[in-house]
């Protein structure tokens, strides 16, 4: 029971902490568990296997994720994604369904490094213009964004698919290819949502007297300048490139190679193909530190918490604990309860919290069910991912605001509930095809 008390104890005054922006993640998950450990009176030799233990599980997913986003920000920089974002801005023109198709495609392209903070820069300044010089809302515009954002994020490179990952102990690479089919279908009702939105801006402008003749006659319509710098492009290397992408990609699904090795060979290739210049690798890297650097010190932190909260018998003890107060016919579907609730829950203590404190809870909770931790992180990643943009807990999403001039009360107002809609659509396809 002390057990129990003590890790519940930890996990509370963890999400005050950070909900209240008392402390970081990384001081949270490596001091507090520590401390809770003190207290169950473990010595300290004990505890210094626990935490060897855990930070055995996190290293490799460290890695991956320093290498991805180093990877992806040098093809973002060398101008590899610029054909395809200039091509679909062009192809929509002055067609409002057009408009919002390519918002959402944007952003997927804009996403596939992983990280939000990019999603944003990429797609919110090259659509932002073309919103108000069509009269169209740009609450859809973070609307559409945030839904591929939160869809495109259960890539194995992207936060919370790595943090699940840690938390159940499996490849972050094989945790994503189970769950592609539920990720294509969710992009399927986000263009599906993009069209709609579409209609619905096209009844709004003939209602209010807009033509959209004349907003095309006004001028051409251009996507605005995404602030990257023009010197670092490579637009003569685009095809190779490419396929170093593609074969990148394919390795990864492959998933014979080991995927942090994959993304680290990546990086010194494409390094070394596009800037050959050791001085401006060296620049371009200590430019990229700041988008992984924060989740990496994370993710090793956690390491600490998941070793000792596994192996000192606190999350078996909490679990129990949860299995006793909850009604019995409850306990089998707690992980589809959370799968549908993971928007709010997510919310409200972001990421962290909700993967490396609640997500273990639940698995030990469903575990004499038969259900794996698979199919709980698979359940719980979807409630949480697609409703991402509207965290106030994710401090991506302040740069998205900034940007396009709108405050996250308004945003989480206008797209909360179709996010959520979205994030059920998908829980209920993965039931259905098996997935969960």
């Amino acid at each position: 029971m002390l057990y129990a008390i003590v890790g519940y104890a930890v996990i509370i005054i963890m999400m005050i902490m950070i909900l209240k922006g008392k402390a970081t993640p990384a001081f949270c998950f490596s001091i507090l568990p520590l401390l809770g450990a003190v207290i169950c009176g473990f010595g300290l030799t004990e505890i210094l296997d626990f935490i060897d233990t855990g930070m055995n599980t996190v290293w490799k997913t460290a890695i991956l994720f320093i290498f991805s986003v180093c990877y992806f920000s040098t093809m973002n920089d060398a101008g590899l994604f610029d054909p395809l974002v200039k091509w679909l801005v062009k192809m929509a023109g002055n067609n409002i369904v057009l408009i919002m198709v390519a918002t959402s495609l944007i952003a997927v392209v804009g996403h596939l490094d992983g990280a939000a903070a990019s999603t944003y820069l990429i797609t919110i300044p090259v659509m932002l213009p073309i919103f108000k010089r069509m009269h169209l809302n740009p609450l859809i515009l973070l609307l559409l964004v945030g839904l591929s954002t939160g869809i495109m994020n259960l890539v194995p490179w992207g936060g919370p698919t790595i943090r699940a990952a840690t938390a159940i102990g499996v490849d972050a690479t094989d945790l994503w290819i189970s769950m592609i089919p539920m990720q294509i279908f969710g992009l399927v009702v986000a263009l599906a949502g993009a069209v709609i939105c579409g209609k619905l801006e096209q009844r709004r402008l003939v209602r209010e007297g807009i033509s959209l003749t004349s907003l095309s006659e006004s001028g051409d319509l251009e996507a605005g300048e995404a602030g990257l710098d023009d010197s670092l492009r490579r637009p003569k290397l685009f095809w190779i490139n490419l396929i170093l992408t593609i074969i990148v990609i394919a390795l990864l699904v492959e998933a014979t190679i080991t995927p942090y090795l994959i993304f680290l060979f990546g990086t010194m290739v494409a390094m070394a193909i596009n800037y050959p210049d050791m001085k401006l690798q060296g620049q371009l890297l200590k430019k990229y530190a700041p988008s992984c650097i924060d989740l990496t010190v994370t993710l090793l932190a956690a390491g600490i918490f998941l070793g000792i909260f596994s192996n000192s018998g606190m999350i078996t003890s909490m679990a129990q604990v949860l299995i006793n107060l909850l009604p019995e016919f409850m306990l089998k579907y707690l992980y589809i309860i959370m799968g549908i609730l993971g928007g709010p829950i997510g919310i409200i203590m972001g990421p962290d919290p909700y993967y490396y404190a609640v997500m273990p809870l639940v698995i030990e909770t469903v575990a004499p069910y038969g259900i794996t931790a698979t199919q709980v992180a698979h359940a719980m990643l979807i409630g949480e991912n697609v409703v991402l943009s509207v965290s106030p807990c994710v401090a991506a999403n302040y740069l998205a605001f900034g940007l396009s001039g709108i405050e996250l009360k308004d945003h989480m107002r206008f797209s909360f509930k179709w996010q959520w809609l979205v994030s059920i659509l998908m829980l209920i396809f993965a039931i259905i095809i098996g997935i969960v």
